[in-house]
């Protein structure tokens, strides 16, 4: 490794967030524009068409397309074999800081007792980085989540015993969505962890909001309940910036993970219309491929 060969991944890295702060990735974009048509409310078609019209602007000025660009969380799957294996870390923060500038991007992080604005997107812990190392491979596959303050950042989760089942897992989810109303930007895209514990549930409802729309749980009972709450929330009908509407959510995903007999997680995130999830694929020899925005050079 190189010094050069590391600025170009940092390069490659910041580019790849402020792209993406601009940009909705293809399935968002494909959803809402068949939101949209379906649509028949003339007050829920008038914010669409603002949404869309929000984007163009974006697009143009090369601007963001929300001035809440979060904070900034990276799940990376990294080959054991990826020649910048050890500088990945480093790279991100100065990537996430390289953006802030370009982008640019809103300064969000706030030190946690000291109460200051870092004034970079960078900070203790901050970018969240969630690591998953992969034997046998030398590519890195980064997924970038902006996580805005109205809609992902109030997550919830919580500890059910098991008698309350999976039914009373996902009251607890609708009394969270009705009680979020328009602060989360609707229509959402809804993530769902299910586990044993509170920490499990909530980080799988974070990695359900990084799936690609219109996927399904490989679990059928898990699919068939994605596709009733998808159901049961949209006919509460909050519709586009919550003025009502026929669709509330773009799509409803759960990830699971095994659980104690005697305790039943579950925890929720939500992603707003305005779904700034990005994944790219970096090889070792720092060749990538937008996953997430096909076709797009950085």
């Amino acid at each position: 490794m190189t010094t050069s060969e590391k600025q170009k991944f940092i390069d490659i890295l910041a580019a790849f967030t402020g792209y993406s702060s601009k940009h909705l990735p293809d399935d968002v974009v494909e959803r809402l524009t068949l939101m949209r048509e379906k649509e028949d409310s003339p007050m829920a078609k008038l914010f669409y068409d603002a949404m869309f019209s929000d984007l163009e602007k974006a697009s143009e000025l090369d601007r963001p397309c929300c001035q809440d660009t979060g904070v900034l969380q990276y799940f990376v799957q990294v080959g054991s074999g990826f020649p910048l294996i050890d500088e990945t870390e480093d790279s991100l923060r100065e990537a996430v800081k390289k953006a802030t500038i370009e982008a640019p991007l809103r300064h969000n992080v706030v030190e946690i007792f000291d109460e200051y604005n870092t004034g970079d997107n960078t900070g203790t812990r901050i970018p969240w980085i969630d690591w998953e190392v992969l034997p046998h491979c030398d590519s890195v596959t980064i997924y970038m989540y902006m996580a805005g303050g109205g809609c992902s950042l109030p997550g919830t989760a919580k500890v059910l015993m098991p008698l309350e089942g999976y039914e009373g897992a996902m009251k607890y989810i609708l009394d969270q969505v009705t009680s979020y109303g328009v602060n989360a930007c609707p229509p959402l895209l809804l993530g769902i962890g299910i586990g044993g514990s509170v920490e499990v549930a909530a980080k799988l409802s974070k990695k359900a909001l990084l799936r690609r729309i219109g996927t399904r749980n490989k679990n059928q009972k898990a699919a068939e309940l994605e596709l009733k709450m998808e159901e049961a929330i949209n006919r509460i009908k909050i519709g586009p910036g919550g003025v009502s509407g026929n669709a509330s959510v773009m799509a409803v995903h759960i990830e699971q993970a095994g659980r104690h007999p005697s305790t039943l997680a579950v925890g929720m995130s939500t992603g707003c219309w305005a779904h700034r999830r990005a994944c790219i694929r970096i090889n070792h020899d720092l060749s990538y491929e937008l996953l997430t925005h096909k076709g797009v050079t950085l």
